[in-house]
């Protein structure tokens, strides 16, 4: 059972992109080329300018929306490095392009090679390197760019996440730890993108909660768009557990499951997606308490749970 107390601290929050219509994006393919080196001159020694990088940095205030919006053609190009000249026998180098993304992004090619991570603000990592200008290591031959399409992942970072089936009350229980206001109502699937809040302390601690949108049977298989949220509990330190006393049932052509069935349904979805998540440090809560014959279905799920604990 879970009580309401005082809150003996300040609270704040905030939600993603709510400024923009566009639903939430974690995912977002960019095209990159990094600028060419430039010619060297080899009867006089000259060297040619390295070609500019295009570069990603970490930023906490942003998301993938920002980016998008910052740029709707999704095209990054780099200055090409300046040739080697008799009036300028060492040529500057081209113009870096530098993205600011939002922390907990992962880049990786089409093909599936992870070129790196940004977890940090102000962390920094070069997603194409610009070619080498013509000098005497490469005999002044100047090396190309290069130039791909590169998958911006993003898998939010926060302190805790809330998890559990359509409708068991996340958005209502972030809703009064926080001033996010996720839509809430009383039908499955309200929560449609995830939503953060953040409770700051006294002494500036803060911590953030990540409200996922209901898993569905099955979302390890990637039904109901099950990897797309799935990926997001990867990050978080503790995981939530929000489970309706009163069960659960999708549509009149599921199986109703009692709120026991549904602990074990929610972490078998965990272990099949990612068997390591459910080592996670977890808390469990059962919500909808003040509903009709609550305290007995509250007793018969302590059996069942005390029952499946001395078997394991």
């Amino acid at each position: 059972m879970v009580f309401t107390s005082k809150l003996l601290f300040r609270i704040k929050s905030y939600e993603l992109g709510k400024h923009l219509k566009r639903q939430f994006i974690d995912r977002l393919r960019i095209y990159v080329k990094s600028g060419s080196g430039g010619k060297g001159l080899p009867r006089l020694g000259g060297i040619g300018g390295d070609g500019g990088n295009i570069i990603i940095q970490g930023k906490n205030n942003i998301n993938l929306k920002n980016v998008y919006s910052n740029n709707l053609r999704k095209r990054y190009i780099a200055g090409n490095g300046e040739s080697s000249k008799k009036i300028k026998p060492y040529g500057s180098n081209g113009q870096d392009v530098l993205i600011n993304v939002p922390c907990g992004i992962t880049a990786e090619t089409d093909s599936g090679i992870v070129i790196g991570e940004i977890n940090n603000q102000d962390e920094k990592l070069v997603l194409a390197k610009g070619g080498k200008g013509g000098s005497p290591l490469n005999d002044y031959q100047a090396q190309l760019g290069q130039a791909f399409s590169v998958n911006l992942d993003l898998k939010l970072i926060a302190d805790i996440g809330l998890i559990g089936f359509p409708n068991a009350g996340k958005s209502t229980f972030l809703s009064l730890v926080s001033r996010a206001r996720p839509k809430i109502a009383n039908y499955p699937f309200t929560t449609l993108q995830p939503q953060l809040g953040a409770i700051e302390y006294d002494d500036k601690r803060t911590i953030t909660l990540a409200d996922l949108p209901g898993l569905i049977e099955g979302a390890h298989y990637n039904r109901g768009m099950g990897h797309k949220f799935l990926k997001h509990i990867s990050r978080t330190k503790i995981n939530v557990f929000i489970v309706d006393i009163n069960g659960f049932q999708l549509n009149p052509k599921f199986e109703a499951r009692n709120a026991f069935e549904n602990v074990v349904f929610l972490n078998k979805e965990l272990e099949m997606y990612d068997s390591s998540l459910i080592h996670k440090p977890s808390i469990l809560v059962l919500n909808k308490m003040d509903t009709e014959n609550a305290l007995e279905k509250y007793d018969h799920f302590m059996q069942e749970f005390e029952n499946y604990e001395s078997k394991i």
